[in-house]
């Protein structure tokens, strides 16, 4: 299944993640793919801002691994964590910060430039591929 959404402007993102959200059909673990640019990190944000994230999402290119912490409807406390891979060189070094971890918990996990651990991710992981189609202007697909 693939759903394909196109967005004028980062601000129409908040208005079509609802139904971006629920094309995920239930998948937690999600993998952000596309140039730099492209809006990977604001995906993030706007996904956290959703969830209601007790904090704002921010880069963690040089951390790594963000975690944010949401309460859900039930009151219950979920979190988001929220991985960038972009300056890790193998796979080893992806397993040494603890990616597993993070992968095969009941949280949510936002992986940007996940092309390092495609081996480990789990089956049903959902993968979103930003594309810059303009100065503004992004095509999300989410398979």
């Amino acid at each position: 299944m693939m759903n394909e959404f196109l967005i004028a402007h980062v601000s129409e993102l908040e208005e079509c993640m609802p139904q971006l959200m629920e094309s995920l059909a239930g998948r937690n673990k999600i993998t952000l793919s596309g140039d730099m640019g492209a809006g990977k990190t604001t995906f993030v944000g706007v996904f956290c801002r959703l969830m209601g994230t007790h904090e704002a999402a921010s880069s963690p290119t040089y951390a790594l691994i963000n975690e944010y912490a949401y309460t859900d409807a039930s009151g219950a406390l979920g979190l988001v964590h929220h991985l960038d891979l972009y300056r890790l060189n193998s796979l080893q070094e992806a397993l040494d910060i603890g990616v597993e971890d993070v992968l095969y918990d009941p949280w949510f996990c936002l992986i940007e430039w996940p092309q390092l651990i495609e081996s480990i991710l789990p089956e049903n992981v959902a993968r979103i591929q930003l594309e810059i189609l303009g100065e503004t202007e992004r095509r999300i697909t989410v398979y």
